[in-house]
């Protein structure tokens, strides 16, 4: 079992949860490219901070002027992210990735992708 420490208590989280079956949310909103479907698990929804897994399949979209930070670790599958500029960063199991409130630029995901993320308004 891996335990995710939240303070001031504590959630266990077991290893099914991290890379088993996921709630289905549907198609990807935006996507312009593939038929992204996503699942989703929110492990904390706390006002301006959200945790969760969050699972998709191939497909693209573009992000126009993000309104939260997101931190996102990489379980399994890979994706591209273009920035405004046109720089790529390759993403696959094991990356982290920090996405700034304000980043523009594109998801591309290549093979389904499962990743942990941490969102936070306002920062």
């Amino acid at each position: 079992m891996t335990d995710i420490s939240i303070l001031p208590a504590s959630l266990a989280v077991s290893e099914a949860d991290l890379f088993g079956p996921l709630p289905d949310t549907g198609l990807r909103a935006g996507a312009d490219s593939g038929t992204p479907t996503t699942w989703t698990r929110v492990l904390l929804d706390a006002g301006p901070l959200n945790v969760g897994i969050w699972e998709c399949t191939p497909g693209g979209w573009s992000i126009t002027n993000r309104p939260t930070t997101e931190i996102v670790h990489i379980l399994h599958g890979s994706a591209r992210l273009t920035d405004v500029s046109g720089e790529v960063r390759h993403l696959r199991a094991g990356s982290v990735c920090v996405l700034p409130m304000g980043w523009s630029g594109r998801w591309d995901i290549d093979e389904t992708i499962r990743k942990v993320y941490v969102v936070v308004e306002g920062l």
